[in-house]
């Protein structure tokens, strides 16, 4: 039976084996040889109160090999080494290409597959084995790294519980016994507000946990990325084919992940951006409605929109936590929570731009995003003589 992680942004309603805090039980000593535990530390799943299950608890003991031994003990780094967790991600690739644009060592977490990232080798990173769900694994990734890019999340079919937060904390008590210098590390924007999302709430109690390490830390919160609208809305668009969506007024302000990884690598040479948590804003908001008429009008089509009105999802969540089997779903849908309550996933970026020697301008629009996705795939459309339904839309 998977274990699960209630954590929450409210100490005074989530504890530690007692105590009421959130507080990392820092790692004591460095690593002592080949299949030694590191500081002999664990870390500990978060007690729940009464209503919301039994207590969990996670131990994470974290292998380290002699050279991990040799690295943490005073071998000099080099800056520009760095670890991007979660490099085949769509957030992750782009990373790890401006990187190695700008001149860094790159190396790439993977996971074990029958399909490597031979892309990832081809740019130029080198690849290490590494499983968030595996804790022993993570320790050799980080010998000989000064920073970590940490752009993973949990996929789809898998546990946040386990991957985003019990991954996450032996990521995170590792890379202090190993004496990492930078940490970077995606949020999601306003996960301080609402508990009450599980994967938000996990969120920011990672940010917690990071903030307590001792170590260099920039916490980026997101809101969403452009990349998302190709997949839900352009391409069903163009393959006539219904767009599904929600009634919510629900503004968002989308960033092209391009972007993204610009201001990521313009953290790591401001040293004001140490210590920080900033957001991660597009130049305004959209709504679901209004991102789907922009892509009509781009692909001079109409739009067969079916809306599921907000209450159906929220149905469908509470009928889901009747089950433990599909627990991880129905946390899923708890943004549905957020869809009724109409709150914008829009943030003022001054502060950002200005920490980052950023200026707006260098930010693309949503417009300007979709216009030239759209005119690529028209034009590609008019060279081939191809019909939408049988061309493949992802470049």
């Amino acid at each position: 039976m998977m274990k699960t992680v209630h954590c929450s942004t409210n100490l005074s309603n989530v504890r530690p084996s007692g105590h009421n805090s959130i507080r990392l039980k820092a790692m004591e000593g460095r690593a002592l040889g080949a299949g030694r535990v590191v500081g002999g530390t664990t870390a500990r799943g978060f007690q729940s109160m009464p209503g919301q299950g039994r207590m969990r608890r996670s131990s994470v003991h974290v292998m380290a090999a002699e050279d991990s031994a040799a690295s943490a003990g005073g071998t000099p780094v080099p800056k520009n080494a760095i670890l991007v967790v979660g490099a085949t991600g769509t957030l992750g690739r782009q990373v790890v290409r401006l990187a190695l644009d700008e001149g860094y060592e790159v190396r790439c977490t993977v996971r074990p597959r029958l399909n490597p990232a031979d892309f990832l080798r081809d740019w130029g990173a080198t690849t290490v084995q590494m499983d968030l769900t595996d804790p022993t694994s993570i320790p050799a990734a980080l010998v000989g790294i000064h920073t970590i890019i940490d752009c993973s999340t949990a996929r789809p079919e898998e546990s946040a519980d386990v991957v985003d937060w019990e991954g996450k904390v032996a990521l995170i008590q590792s890379a202090q016994a190993m004496g990492i210098q930078r940490y970077i590390f995606f949020s999601i924007l306003h996960c301080d507000k609402h508990p009450e999302v599980p994967l938000m709430n996990i969120k920011r109690c990672t940010e917690e946990f990071l903030e307590q390490s001792g170590m260099d830390y920039t916490v980026f919160r997101l809101c969403g990325f452009m990349q998302a609208i190709i997949g839900n809305y352009a391409v069903p668009i163009l393959e006539e084919k219904p767009v599904w969506g929600t009634s919510d007024t629900t503004r968002t302000a989308y960033l092209d992940t391009q972007d993204v990884a610009k201001m990521t690598m313009a953290s790591l040479r401001s040293p004001e951006a140490i210590g920080k948590t900033l957001p991660l804003a597009g130049p305004r908001g959209y709504t679901t409605e209004q991102v789907v008429r922009l892509c009509e009008t781009l692909a001079d089509c109409d739009a067969e929109v079916r809306d599921v009105p907000v209450w159906v999802l929220k149905a469908a969540r509470s009928f889901l936590r009747s089950f433990q089997w599909a627990g991880d779903a129905a946390d899923r849908l708890a943004f549905a929570d957020l869809l009724s309550a109409g709150e914008d996933f829009t943030a003022d970026m001054t502060e950002t731009y200005r920490v980052l020697g950023m200026d707006e301008s260098s930010v693309s629009s949503l417009e300007d995003y979709l216009q030239e996705y759209f005119t690529r795939i028209l034009k590609k459309l008019k060279e081939v003589g191809a019909s939408s339904k049988q061309t493949n839309f992802y470049v």
